[in-house]
């Protein structure tokens, strides 16, 4: 007889929980009900007091975490104790870890986040005057889009994952989508069914590109891979994936829906292929029909491959029929009970989770599948104001209010946060809701902390979320103590970046247009991003004096220094929609000393931008280049990798997916290097051509823009991979600069 949905979630919970906590109890140093260390050997210190003592090595002895009987059927935790002598329950690890962050954010006034942190603390802990306790809403705290892998760090190492997966665990997730390792499992699949070693290292393309191989929509750019980085990427998989077990969270790892690689039909008997055409550029991998017995006999090795490499999960990600895939003559209906009924005989208690996205889920699959067994990620909760009626849409499927506020990692501030606020607690309630989960979904991380930490807060909140109350308290932890100036600047951020709305069918910023193919009539940096701002600019830029006027002592945190950048950034990002119109303008009236004055004044602003982000390791497109140079063994796999790596946030692949298919700058960034460097390169080479227009009388020549662009991802100089300058300086001088 097989479980209720609920308690197959819970028990498979429990389990990650047994497998990586043992029975649960921690106790933490001096605490009275510790074992006596005479009575034998201590026992190991339980997952989430490991993770504490790596966050906060000086006051992990003053916490004790202890397991948490489950209340029904949801996740909870409750933090009380003393000043010294705090004791943090939950009901999993990672669950104890976000019930502590809680308290460290509303009583400690400390805050830890992907995107800076403030820790500075007393050396004893504050006590819980009354004890904090919190009830999940939803089942399912999903995180990571299907293009983290390539926009956030294909090159992450461990050290970077560690930290990743315990500040989720901070942040109350229990589900991490995770596609390392899943080159290696295509590898070894295929290797038993036809394909040489050679073959499939040239198929699977580069890291950085691994993600839309997945999805079904490429092959091979950025290859071959070695042999020596499939094995080191496997073994960092398998680190990622114990580690969330340890904490109490469950991996959710790709399925196998059909993709096969070229000239599948020659090699295994009886199989039929379905040619998916082209993505933007790319030729799609060939789609094998799931009805065929050779599909079955893919699946099986597939789940086998994968179980033996990273063990079972309890989810696992297919997009069948991904942007634009064709179903040909197969019926979709019967192709995805074909597709879930593998994925049943190989992991039969298992959920398929699919993207909500465009056209996705087809009807036909939502109608094919068992309803119970499938879990919609939706990546357009907060995008269109159309989007209102999810069970109806989805015949009451489960379903996870989702929010993708950024695309290609876009260094763009802001969120629909009144969206998350009005609808995830209305939509969760309603009768005969069928939501049971959120999805932290934007399409890279590790960015715009405060939208994190907001849409992290959702399933914990009792009741609809009061967005001013919260951006009130969001300074106060994340610098360490109320003040009135961040008090004035989160308010003007809350107005402004942060006070948009799906009504314009967007749920991300604009970019800005200094990292933009030169156009004199450009409206956007990426062929998808919103054409104006979103908010009042003029209002925005106020946020910026009033954080530089923030108190000397809460200046020091990391959290504040990221901030500072990112609003000193955004302001400078905000002009250039003002300058280029000014721009064409003045060339256009041939008034060569007004184009003078004006490029002379976007070219400031760039350079001021790229000392801006110079004062952040994050910010620094050499350390993406470094990372990814890291993995190789030869100078040639080196500068493989750096190219995988780097094409990715510039000309995205070859020319007709730069240009025909609108991918190039897709994932623009306002970094240092690619500010100072590929986007000053680009902008000088254009204002140059207009000058000597003017100068002329000429047309300006054509620009081989993919050539230029090209050239410098495989021959561009050495950029620094550390930090230089002081962010607090700089962004005073932007202010001068600026008049603010």
């Amino acid at each position: 007889m097989r479980l209720s949905r609920r308690t197959l979630l819970s028990s498979l919970a429990g389990s990650a929980l047994a497998i990586g906590a043992g029975a649960g109890t921690g106790h933490a140093a001096g605490d009275p009900a510790a074992p006596d260390p005479g009575a034998g050997e201590p026992a190991a210190p339980e997952p989430a007091a490991r993770a504490l003592a790596r966050l906060l090595p000086r006051h992990a002895g003053q916490v004790t975490f202890r397991a948490l009987a489950r209340a029904g059927e949801g996740d909870g935790f409750r933090v009380s104790g003393g000043a010294g002598r705090i004791l943090v329950e939950g009901t999993t690890p990672a669950v104890q870890l976000a019930g502590f962050h809680w308290y460290l954010r509303h009583e400690a006034h400390a805050h830890i986040s992907w995107a800076g942190e403030q820790t500075d603390l007393p050396a004893t802990l504050p006590s819980v005057p009354t004890p904090i306790e919190k009830t999940a809403g939803v089942t399912h705290r999903f995180a990571l889009n299907d293009t983290n892998d390539g926009y956030t760090g294909p090159y992450h190492d461990w050290t970077y994952w560690e930290r990743e997966l315990d500040v989720l665990a901070l942040h109350g997730y229990n589900e991490v989508l995770v596609y390392l390792g899943a080159d290696t499992v295509h590898h070894r699949t295929f290797l038993q069914h036809g394909y040489t070693d050679e073959e499939l290292r040239a198929w699977i393309p580069g890291p950085a590109h691994q993600p839309w191989w997945l999805l079904q929509n490429m092959s091979g750019f950025g290859g071959p891979l070695s042999p020596q980085l499939l094995a080191a990427r496997a073994e960092l998989a398998v680190r990622v994936v114990g580690r969330l077990r340890e904490l109490g969270m469950n991996p959710v790892l790709p399925g196998y829906f059909g993709t096969v690689p070229p000239g599948f039909a020659d090699r295994e008997p009886g199989a039929r292929v379905v040619p998916q055409g082209s993505w933007s550029g790319f030729a799609r991998p060939d789609w094998l029909d799931p009805r065929s017995a050779a599909f079955g006999r893919v699946a099986a090795t597939f789940y086998r491959v994968q179980g033996e490499l990273l063990g079972a999960a309890p989810l696992y990600k297919m997009d069948l029929l991904h942007e634009g895939g064709t179903p040909g003559d197969v019926p979709v209906g019967e192709a995805a009970e074909a597709v879930e009924t593998a994925l049943h005989t190989a992991r039969p208690e298992a959920l398929w989770a699919i993207l909500g996205w465009q056209n996705n889920p087809h009807r036909e699959i939502v109608e094919a599948v068992e309803k119970d067994r499938l879990f919609i990620v939706d990546g357009l909760s907060d995008r269109f104001a159309s989007v209102t009626d999810r069970e109806e849409t989805w015949q009451g499927t489960p379903y996870a209010f989702g929010s993708i506020w950024n695309f290609g990692g876009h260094t763009v501030m802001g969120a629909n946060t009144p969206d998350w606020a009005s609808l995830y607690e209305s939509w969760r309630t309603k009768e005969d809701s069928a939501l049971d989960g959120i999805a932290l979904m934007p399409e890279g991380a590790d960015n715009n902390p405060a939208a994190f930490a907001l849409f992290s807060d959702l399933p914990w909140t009792e009741g609809p979320l009061d967005l001013t109350d919260w951006f009130r308290q969001w300074p106060r932890y994340r610098y360490g103590a109320d003040d009135p100036h961040a008090a004035a600047a989160w308010d003007v951020l809350r107005r402004t970046a942060y006070g948009t709305t799906r009504a314009d069918s967007w749920s991300e910023g604009a970019d800005g247009l200094f990292g933009a193919r030169p156009d004199l009539n450009a409206l956007s940096a990426s062929y998808w991003s919103p054409h104006r701002i979103r908010y009042d600019a003029d209002e925005f830029a106020r946020a910026l004096p009033a954080l530089l006027a923030v108190a000397p002592a809460l200046r020091a945190s990391t959290a504040y220094r990221y901030d500072l950048l990112d609003v000193t950034r955004q302001v400078l990002s905000n002009r250039s929609r003002l300058l280029l119109p000014r721009i064409s303008a003045a060339y256009t009236a041939k008034d060569a000393a007004e184009l003078t004055r004006l490029t002379d004044e976007w070219l400031r602003d760039m350079a001021l931008l790229e000392r801006v982000v110079a004062t952040d390791r994050g910010h620094l497109v050499g350390r993406w280049i470094a990372d990814a140079r890291a993995w190789g063994t030869t100078e040639q796999e080196k500068d493989r990798l750096a190219q995988d790596a780097l094409s990715l946030l510039t000309v995205w692949g070859p020319r007709a997916a730069a240009d025909d298919g609108h991918l190039r700058d897709y994932a623009n960034r306002e970094w240092s290097g690619l500010v100072g460097g590929l986007y000053a390169l680009r902008w000088r080479t254009c204002f140059d051509a207009l000058t000597t227009s003017l100068t002329s009388g000429r047309v300006p020549v054509p620009v081989d823009w993919y050539a230029l662009e090209d050239t410098w991802v495989r021959t561009h100089p050495a950029f620094a991979t550390e930090p230089t300058g002081d962010i607090v300086q700089v962004a005073g001088e932007v202010a001068r600069a600026l008049g603010l």
